[in-house]
C-alpha cells in the first residue's frame, strides 16, 4: 500500500509514487552501437545521444534512441568482467528496466521498500554544473527491474523531450546520416501505450498483488482462458495501471493446453526467467506507421485473409451498439497492411505484432493506434495467437 508524504516546502501531501512518465527502457544488447542502426533503419528510431570511451564511460556503451516520447536506452558491457555479460549470455538482447520518472526518485525508492519491495540498487545521483539526474532501483518479475528517476536542472524532462542531453556523461551523436533519413521519411511512433510482462504458470496473481501492494497499481483489465484460447494453446493476462492511468503492465502467464502456449515458449528461451515480452508503441495513423515499417522491411506477424471475411461485421456492430461511429480507416488498406482492429463500448483500435526482434523467440514490438478504445485487442486473441502457432511450428516450439 501506498502512502503519502507531506512535502516541506508547502502543505501539499504528494504521494512519492506518483509516476509522471516513463523515463526510458533500458535493453541490455551485445553491442549497442549495431543495435542502434537496427532499431533507427527498421523502426525510425533517431540516434540522439551515447556514452562511451569518448565521452569517459568505461564501463558501458549506452545509446539513447528517441522517437517521439518513446526514449530506448541500449546499453553493453565494455570490459569481460561486467555483470551484464551474465545476462546476455543466459537471456540474449531484451529489456532490462522500465524506468518511471518520479518527482523525488529517493522518496519513491524508499516508499516502495516500506511497501516490501526489494532494492535492486541503491539511489545514485549524476550531476554537473548543468543539473542532475538521480536514480534508484527495485526488482520487479524475473530478471526485470524498475528504475525510479527524477531530474533537475538541463536534465529536467521537459528538457530531455525537446531534445535536450539525456544526462551528465551523454554526447549528442552528430553525423548520423540515418538520422536526417528518419525526419525525412518518421515511422509516427509517439509514446509507450503499454509493456507486457510474461512470467511463470501460476504467478500471475503473485505479481498483481506485488503491483498493487509495492507500486500502488490497480487491476484495470482481466482476461482468462477463455479469452486468450485456441485449439492448441493458452493464456491469462491481468492488465495493472498506475494510480493515474498512466502507466500499464499487462502480466501474463501460460494456461494448461494441447501445446506449448507462446508465453511457455518465451519461458523457455528466457532460461525460465520471467521479463518483458513486448512494448506496445502508440501511433496517431496505425496505416501510414505500418506502412512506413513494412517498407523498411519490419517483419510482422501475417493473417489468414479469413479474418478480414469476419471483422468488419463484428467491430462495426460492436460500434454501433455503443453509439459510436464505424471504423474510418479505409477496409482495403487496412486488408493490404495485415492490421487487426477490435472494439469495444469506448471505441476501437488497430494494432499489429512484429515477430521477435532477435533469434531467439523473446521480445518483439506491438504498433497500436486508439481510437477511443482502451481496451487491448480481446477480439483479435484467436486469430492473433493462431497466427503466433504457426510461427511456433516453423520454429519447432509448438
Amino acid at each position: 500500500m501506498t502512502s503519502a508524504a507531506t512535502s516541506t516546502s508547502t502543505s501539499k501531501v504528494v504521494d512519492p509514487l506518483d509516476l509522471i512518465d516513463i523515463d526510458h527502457v533500458r535493453f541490455y544488447v551485445g553491442n549497442a552501437k549495431q543495435a542502434a542502426v537496427f532499431y533507427a533503419q527498421l523502426f525510425g528510431f533517431r540516434v540522439d545521444q551515447v556514452s562511451d570511451l569518448t565521452t569517459g564511460s568505461r564501463k558501458t556503451a549506452d545509446y539513447l534512441l528517441t522517437q517521439g516520447n518513446i526514449r530506448l536506452l541500449l546499453t553493453t558491457p565494455l570490459t569481460p568482467d561486467n555483470p551484464i555479460n551474465e545476462e546476455l549470455v543466459k537471456f540474449g538482447d531484451g529489456v532490462k528496466d522500465v524506468a518511471l520518472t518520479v518527482a523525488d526518485a529517493t522518496a519513491a525508492y524508499e516508499q516502495v521498500l516500506r511497501n516490501g519491495g526489494e532494492s535492486a540498487y541503491e539511489p545514485v545521483t549524476y550531476s554537473d554544473e548543468n543539473g542532475s539526474v538521480t536514480m534508484a532501483g527495485i526488482k520487479a518479475y524475473g530478471r526485470a527491474v524498475h528504475s525510479f528517476v527524477s531530474r533537475e536542472g538541463a536534465y529536467a524532462l521537459d528538457k530531455i523531450k525537446s531534445g535536450g542531453e539525456f544526462s551528465p556523461g551523454f554526447r549528442k551523436y552528430v553525423n548520423f546520416a540515418l538520422n536526417d533519413y528518419n525526419e525525412q521519411h518518421p515511422c509516427g511512433l509517439r509514446f509507450v501505450d503499454h509493456c507486457v510482462g510474461n512470467v511463470e504458470e501460476g504467478k500471475m496473481n503473485h505479481w498483481v498483488k506485488w503491483y498493487e501492494d509495492v507500486m500502488g497499481f490497480a487491476m484495470f483489465k482481466h482476461f482468462d482462458d477463455a479469452d486468450i484460447s485456441t485449439e492448441f494453446s493458452a493464456l491469462m493476462s491481468k492488465v495493472m495501471a498506475s494510480g493515474n492511468n498512466l502507466i500499464k503492465m499487462p502480466i501474463n502467464e501460460p494456461a494448461p493446453g494441447k501445446k506449448k502456449s507462446q508465453i511457455l515458449e518465451y519461458l523457455e528461451w528466457h532460461s525460465m526467467t520471467p521479463g518483458v515480452q513486448h512494448l506496445a508503441l502508440r501511433t496517431d495513423d496505425e496505416l501510414r506507421s505500418v506502412a512506413e515499417l513494412r517498407r523498411r522491411g519490419v517483419d510482422f506477424l501475417s493473417l489468414p485473409d479469413t479474418y478480414y471475411e469476419l471483422v468488419w461485421d463484428r467491430v462495426n456492430k460492436m460500434l454501433t451498439e455503443n453509439g459510436h461511429e464505424a471504423v474510418k480507416e479505409d477496409h482495403q488498406k487496412v486488408k493490404d497492411l495485415g492490421i487487426l482492429v477490435d472494439a469495444d463500448d469506448e471505441g476501437y483500435l488497430l494494432q499489429l505484432f512484429t515477430k521477435p526482434l532477435q533469434d531467439r523467440p523473446t521480445l518483439f514490438f506491438e504498433i497500436i493506434s486508439r481510437r477511443g478504445s482502451q481496451s487491448f485487442g480481446k477480439g483479435n486473441f484467436k486469430a492473433l495467437f493462431e497466427a503466433l502457432e504457426l510461427e511456433q511450428e516453423k520454429r519447432g516450439n509448438l
